[in-house]
């Protein structure tokens, strides 16, 4: 059953009364066919109109519906051969960040990714895919295998942040994000980082710091959640749509402004609403960002990822 958002009523509204004439001509004695191709036709249009002016604080829902693909999802649709590699070899085995080699489309690589979790046992098991620091050490390893081998490294974003709790502080949770956004960095093999849900602060840089920065249309990018914007400048969650606005938090927005390279177009209303398309369109975009660096050595993708963030910000 389609799970809508709170924007989305008058969609759902529409198709509750499609669902209804179709139960009710179930056993045939009733020809509601042309009845339900016209309310189909009108919810379809109404769709396409409302994903069509998307607020940023709408985005940042769509961002976090329960049904967009996740991790082992693009693994399956995109990925042969994935061989999960688990541990930091330091403490334990962070299930909100995973990772292992992968063929992509003939060429090895390796695939580093949040896990968020499409149901409660796995959401809790994969901490909602809030890396704790041997989560990002894992990352680290992966990364440093990676460019011992010549692998180029791709990695799916889709966390609201790094675990926050007083555990992983402990642990060096600040340290481990930082020395995980510099092995991005030193990287001297290629590097593409999508966004396909939410980007959330260091927890989301620590995998991002890429020579090419793609992300999904519906994606949020951002240093802090609305919410905790909201709560910090107006001491209120309920200001979270306005934080959104202002922080520039969409995938249009972080274009113009050179923090990301690509959009990746999804399936009208959301990837959640056609996972297969929307993985596939990833896949492409994907394989078109590494295509257009297989020419450059390890120097040149170390330059080329100097020179994209610190010309971020600048006029």
């Amino acid at each position: 059953m389609a799970s809508f958002l709170d924007f989305e009523k008058p969609i759902a509204e529409l198709q509750g009364r499609i669902d209804e004439l179709r139960d009710t001509a179930s056993d045939g004695a009733i020809d509601i066919d042309s009845e339900v191709k016209r309310l189909q036709t009108k919810s379809d249009a109404l769709l396409k109109a409302t994903y069509a002016k998307l607020t940023p604080w709408q985005k940042t829902q769509v961002a976090r519906h329960p049904d967009r693909p996740h991790f082992g999802d693009y693994i399956a649709g995109l990925f042969e051969d994935f061989m999960p590699l688990a541990g930091d070899r330091a403490f334990a085995d962070d299930q909100a960040i995973l990772g292992g080699f992968a063929t992509f489309r003939g060429q090895k690589v390796m695939v580093i990714g949040h896990e968020k979790g499409d149901d409660t046992a796995s959401r809790l098991k994969h901490n909602f895919g809030m890396g704790k620091p041997e989560g990002y050490r894992k990352a680290i390893r992966l990364m440093e295998l990676a460019d011992r081998f010549g692998l180029p490294v791709l990695t799916l974003v889709d966390t609201s942040g790094a675990f926050p709790g007083v555990q992983a502080e402990e642990r060096g949770q600040a340290e481990a994000i930082a020395r995980s956004t510099e092995a991005c960095l030193k990287l001297g093999v290629p590097m593409i980082a999508a966004v396909v849900g939410e980007g959330g602060s260091g927890g989301a840089i620590a995998l991002a710091a890429g020579n090419r920065v793609l992300m999904f249309e519906h994606a949020v990018y951002s240093v802090i959640s609305p919410e905790g914007c909201a709560s910090i400048l107006w001491r209120t969650a309920d200001k979270a749509p306005d934080a959104a606005e202002a922080m520039k938090v969409t995938a249009q927005d972080l274009k113009g402004l050179g923090v990301i390279d690509t959009i990746v177009t999804e399936p009208l209303g959301g990837a959640h609403r056609d996972p297969d398309n929307a993985i596939a369109a990833l896949g492409d975009a994907m394989a078109d960002a590494l295509s257009g660096l297989h020419n450059l050595g390890p120097d040149d993708l170390r330059r080329d990822r100097r020179d994209k963030f610190l010309a971020m910000g600048r006029l």
